[in-house]
């Protein structure tokens, strides 16, 4: 496959506190010398956020902003319809994943031929993960292995990373709007066949107090997109 250009999917929302190092990082990441397009959608915050990226003039960034809070999976739609790359990478706005790893995330698309890579906490001595999420994490991942067939170890990790022609077997039929994206992403694109690939990233976990978004309501949804998805949707 003769790839040519990246998109990176950022979804954002009440992200002031990260959003201009976020971009700079971003924009200074390696891509495999390919073009980089960045897609930024802001998901209505209500911190500053908004009005920030509506300020933004810059070539390589273009912002999208929703008049409702729909959500991570929504946001994530609307990056994907836009999107022109051939390889369409996520990459959260809160700093917890380091956009230098990018790179080592599309390396796997012209070593190993792979059409969807996710970048793994878990494979990676990572010393800051807190007990408990990453217990359900692990936890969670292992049931999804057991419903999708694959053999991952981090089936909510923000990295993923899919070609075009993947991510265009799934786009139209996506569904989830919040959390439930991971997992239903995931089952979808294993019921049509595709191999996730897993490479070992950084993680730098913030608290619920500096913003964390997921929560036991996230965790429930995810569960339920998993079963659903996995084995009640064809």
């Amino acid at each position: 496959m003769d790839y040519k250009k990246i998109s990176i999917i950022i979804p954002v929302y009440n992200e002031l506190a990260t959003i201009q190092e976020l971009l700079t990082q971003v924009q200074l990441a390696g891509s495999g010398g390919l073009e980089k397009e960045i897609i930024l959608v802001d998901d209505h915050s209500t911190d500053g956020t908004t009005e920030f990226v509506r300020k933004l003039q810059d070539p390589q960034i273009t912002v999208f902003v929703h008049d409702i809070n729909q959500g991570k999976g929504g946001a994530l739609h609307t990056g994907f319809q836009h999107a022109t790359g051939d390889i369409i990478v996520i990459q959260d706005a809160d700093l917890e994943y380091d956009p230098a790893e990018i790179e080592n995330v599309l390396a796997p698309f012209w070593k190993l031929k792979a059409e969807v890579v996710y970048g793994s906490r878990y494979l990676k001595e990572n010393p800051d993960l807190l007990f408990w999420h990453s217990f359900f994490n692990k936890a969670f991942t292992r049931f999804g292995n057991l419903f999708t067939g694959q053999n991952i170890t981090d089936i909510m990790t923000c990295y993923k990373a899919f070609s075009r022609k993947a991510l265009s077997s799934v786009l139209d039929k996506l569904e989830s709007k919040r959390f439930g994206f991971e997992p239903e992403v995931t089952a979808r694109l294993s019921k049509l066949g595709y191999k996730i690939i897993e490479v070992p990233i950084s993680y730098a976990p913030r608290s619920k107090g500096e913003g964390k978004h997921m929560n036991f309501k996230g965790q429930t949804e995810s569960l339920w997109a998993l079963i659903k998805y996995s084995l009640m949707v064809k």
